[in-house]
């Protein structure tokens, strides 16, 4: 303190710099403060009905934690996008309320959500170059015109962007325009990431670079982030834990091995796993004169032997096994099916079954068969769902 008092009295000239360099430290501490801040979201019974009687939300309860990215996915019409631009402001919930930590924004402006939102079709100004696409989204901050700038050749050099600064969006790929449309989002750096979609429009070969760029760019910046994606993969890739929709309401919140490994419901089991998982109705049947149990299916002959530890509750079910849960047997006795055709994907194979009425597929490493085969099956009875066939909701069969 000081040495900070004798250049003082150095004269005016010095005091301007002490006081000017105090106060850009004080700017930088705000900044850093404020950048680091990441709220929590937790929306109270959202419900949407739109003017033609259309109900797209039913009483949604969700919540994305401090710094987490949570995918919101489901099928096309479910509700995801109606969710996420009630989030931004730019949809009004018909019943419910948004929370931002503790405080209620349901009437917030989006404005003064202190959000930022990259769409689907990047939403670019066509006439404006990449550098004013990227210093728009600073239009409202306090920053002096240098420091805008700054800031927009920092996180455009950041996304590889410093060489197309002076083109038009019509003059750059797919994958270009969608790290201008991020980097519009970081060079405001809002404490709430909104993602619509951001990856639909890019082809296969760009949507795993750019689902590498965002987990990354996630992993640097540890903001709030919603992404609603309908891509499972993208959900299974990115999301710390993952929301799934269905008709407006939630199916099943979690981490994707969750929602993978413990289905609550069929619509859950279905919706993730390339190839969908095999389900199977059928019943069990439990003689008193032999020790095992033996599932049956309805749709074919086909009999499978249960473990011990396969206690029946009930006799009608739905098996559930995935794909790589089923190993082919070269010589089997009993329960052949017709190789129908064989999928080659380089490091495995997916096969798919006939037998009567009922098909399936397995995933395996390279199997020496070919079309027109005849195999057996093996199951990993540790990695199978029960479903009960009334309701669709996944049942307990092992005795704990």
């Amino acid at each position: 303190m000081a040495c900070f008092h004798n250049d003082l009295s150095n004269g005016p000239e010095i005091r301007d710099k002490r006081i000017a360099w105090l106060l850009s430290i004080l700017y930088d501490l705000d900044c850093l403060l404020h950048h680091s801040y990441m709220p929590k979201i937790r929306t109270q019974s959202i419900s949407k009905t739109f003017p033609d009687g259309t109900q797209a939300l039913h009483s949604v309860n969700l919540e994305i934690h401090d710094g987490e990215l949570l995918a919101l996915v489901g099928p096309s019409g479910c509700g995801k996008t109606t969710l996420l631009r009630i989030f931004a402001g730019l949809d009004t919930a018909t019943e419910g309320e948004i929370f931002f930590d503790e405080s209620e924004i349901s009437k917030l402006p989006p404005d003064q959500r202190d959000l930022g939102m990259v769409f689907q079709n990047y939403a670019l100004f066509p006439h404006l170059t990449v550098f004013k696409n990227i210093l728009l989204s600073l239009e409202k901050s306090n920053l002096s015109k240098i420091d805008k700038e700054e800031q927009v050749q920092k996180v455009a050099h950041s996304l590889g962007l410093a060489d197309l600064l002076m083109r038009k969006p019509s003059e750059i790929s797919g994958g270009q325009r969608q790290r201008v449309a991020l980097a519009r989002l970081l060079a405001r750096n809002p404490s709430i990431h909104l993602l619509d979609e951001p990856l639909s429009n890019l082809d296969a070969n760009l949507r795993l670079e750019m689902r590498q760029e965002l987990a990354e760019l996630h992993q640097k910046h540890q903001k709030t982030t919603l992404f609603v994606t309908h891509d499972q993969v993208e959900a299974m890739t990115l999301g710390q834990r993952i929301c799934l929709l269905n008709q407006g309401s939630v199916e099943q919140m979690g981490t994707p091995q969750e929602l993978y490994d413990s289905p609550k419901n069929l619509f859950v089991a279905e919706f993730f796993g390339m190839p969908s998982i095999n389900l199977i109705h059928g019943s069990i049947e439990s003689k008193s004169n032999e020790e095992q149990a033996i599932f049956n299916s309805r749709d074919a002959n086909l009999s499978l032997p249960l473990p011990p530890e396969i206690q029946p509750s009930t006799q009608k079910v739905i098996l559930g096994i995935r794909s790589e849960s089923i190993f082919l047997i070269e010589h089997s006795p009993k329960n052949l099916f017709l190789i129908h055709r064989i999928e080659y994907l380089g490091d495995s194979q997916v096969s798919y079954l006939d037998a009567d009425e009922l098909e399936i597929t397995c995933k395996q490493p390279s199997f020496d068969i070919n079309p027109a085969d005849k195999v057996g099956i093996k199951v990993n009875w540790n990695h199978v769902h029960w479903f009960d066939p009334a309701n669709g909701q996944r049942i307990q069969l092992i005795e704990s």
